[in-house]
């Protein structure tokens, strides 16, 4: 598999979850040092978020970095580095989003982190934080979590946007709305 084909198999990767691995604290801090070597005081606290960053909760295998910066210019400022650094993203998907930006790193064709770039202390930093902290403190919520996620998976196993929206609501009902 070339390059180019490796990167749409990951950008079409079906949604697969897997038992939590007791790798993934490891590499989130490999990968959070690379970025903080690489683009040194651009960021003001790299997070490890998401199911991986949850001990026991199934996840699908890739790695979310939430990386705080001063500001949105910034985020943006940011892209052209994080492609040479072995990211990817979309430029026509960062344009529609207000509060954040988006890269992916894969290998293989698969993708193995998501980093997502936000103001540092804004809502969206504070939502994806509460979520993860919740998360860690409360059992009951990981066994809803995971449940939801196993059905959504099924449901929605060609279709990452949809398995990820469909979570959404149950976000909310334990942070609340941005």
């Amino acid at each position: 598999m070339n390059s180019d084909e490796s990167l749409q198999a990951a950008i079409h990767e079906e949604v697969a979850l897997e038992a939590y691995n007791e790798a993934w604290p490891a590499m989130f801090v490999a990968e959070r040092d690379r970025l903080l070597g690489l683009l040194p005081l651009s960021f003001i606290d790299i997070e490890h978020i998401g199911s991986t960053a949850v001990p026991g909760l199934i996840a699908k295998p890739v790695i979310d970095l939430l990386a705080g910066v001063e500001s949105m210019g910034m985020a943006r400022s940011l892209s052209g580095a994080l492609l040479e650094a072995g990211y990817t993203t979309s430029a026509e998907f960062n344009a529609t989003l207000t509060d954040r930006q988006w890269f992916m790193r894969w290998a293989d064709g698969h993708r193995t982190h998501h980093l997502h770039i936000v103001v540092h202390g804004s809502p969206a930093w504070d939502q994806r934080l509460r979520f993860r902290d919740a998360l860690l403190s409360h059992p009951v919520i990981v066994t809803r979590y995971a449940a939801l996620k196993a059905a959504l998976a099924l449901r929605h196993s060609a279709d990452r946007e949809a398995y990820t929206k469909a979570k959404t609501t149950f976000v909310q009902s334990v942070t609340g709305p941005d």
